[in-house]
């Protein structure tokens, strides 16, 4: 498992997941805040299966062989 996703994009899922996550606790209180365990995961990993298959990825490649 190669690392597909860059710093800013691994900021930004944790951030929304965490968002995600807090709706099942405060606020409306409702289930689909589980949706937020994605972004977290995949934040946490920095690997994005949906980056794969499409063939993408935000992690900078480096320069060494």
């Amino acid at each position: 498992m190669t690392a597909n996703i860059g710093t800013i994009d691994r900021y930004v899922r944790i951030v929304v997941g965490l968002a995600l996550l807090a709706l099942v606790f405060v606020g409306p209180k409702t289930l689909w805040g589980l949706v937020g365990i994605v972004p977290l995961l995949t934040g946490l990993v920095r690997f994005c299966p949906a980056y794969c298959i499409a063939g993408v990825g935000t992690c900078r490649r480096s320069s060494q062989p």
